[in-house]
């Protein structure tokens, strides 16, 4: 196949015999031999000029598609056999980015020491191209098609409080008995917040809620939640230790709860390329690993 996509390029059996070591005799030989296999004339041969046949034409087409095929897999094979190296820069959001990454990104370091990470913490989206970040960590529902994402963990919204504040304050029951509490609110936009209960048994719900302290750092909404101030809505898979430790209490638990969508998750985003960097690829595998130890 690959001598006679070069005897094809090369326009003659000698030419391409130069190239791959062979003499003419012998290339003439193997595309014989070839066509005889597949009982069909590839080249049109003369003393002068040799042409390919349209069946010819046709095979070449697809011995490049398959030749291509098996140079990608060789690069990505020898690739996965060497250390990989070289400065990979991330982005994540705040939440992720303290409660998740920064706490086992010294494994990751440490596990491949020829990498550096540059990493950017922030609630604000990103152009990847235009930053130049290879990796983003974002939270949400994902509508940009044009990056290639990897669903890291779902991300449902869950109603949580210290026990230090639920005790001695009325019971929460219903969402509607979250008017009556100081709710912790994460800052979506410059109108009054709004947290959306959904239950199997009755239509969705909007519950206004209101508290001592808004903002859009979700760390600092955390840290507050169990220093005792309020109640809190927060992804699960950030407090679903400090849940199973007795740190905080879920409420609520037979309703789904969220700020705008009810399907979220995390996702890692990289842009699409003929090459997924061996960087890039340990870095997404990490992540993969990671969010899969936090789940259990």
């Amino acid at each position: 196949m690959s001598l006679f996509a070069a005897v094809a390029h090369h326009g003659s059996l000698s030419a391409a015999g130069r190239k791959l070591g062979l003499s003419p005799a012998s290339v003439s030989r193997q595309i014989t031999a070839l066509e005889e296999q597949l009982g069909a004339r590839l080249l049109n041969r003369t003393s002068r000029s040799m042409t390919l046949t349209s069946t010819g034409e046709i095979y070449l087409r697809h011995a490049e598609n398959i030749l291509h095929q098996i140079e990608e897999m060789q690069a990505e094979v020898s690739q996965r056999e060497q250390q990989p190296s070289g400065l990979l820069r991330v982005h994540s959001r705040l939440l992720v980015g303290t409660l998740v990454l920064m706490p086992n990104l010294p494994r990751f370091l440490q596990a491949y020491p020829k990498i550096s990470v540059e990493l950017v913490m922030s609630n604000h989206p990103v152009d990847l191209a235009e930053r130049n970040v290879d990796v983003d960590i974002r939270i949400g529902k994902l509508t940009e098609s044009a990056l290639i994402a990897r669903r890291l963990a779902t991300s449902e919204r869950v109603v949580c409080a210290a026990p230090a504040y639920l005790a001695g304050r009325p019971p929460i029951l219903a969402p509607a008995d979250l008017a009556q509490q100081n709710c912790l609110t994460y800052r979506l936009g410059m109108g009054r917040s709004v947290w959306r209960f959904a239950h199997a048994e009755g239509p969705p719900v909007e519950v206004p809620v209101a508290g001592s302290l808004t903002t859009d750092n979700g760390p600092a909404l955390h840290a507050a939640a169990l220093a005792g101030l309020g109640v809190v809505l927060m992804p699960d898979w950030s407090v679903r230790e400090d849940i199973r430790a007795g740190r905080l209490v879920r409420l609520l638990a037979d309703h789904r709860a969220s700020h705008l969508e009810f399907e979220n998750g995390v996702f890692a985003v990289y842009q699409r390329s003929r090459h997924l960097s061996a960087c890039i690829r340990v870095f997404i595998d990490f992540l993969v690993e990671t969010f899969r130890n936090t789940d259990r």
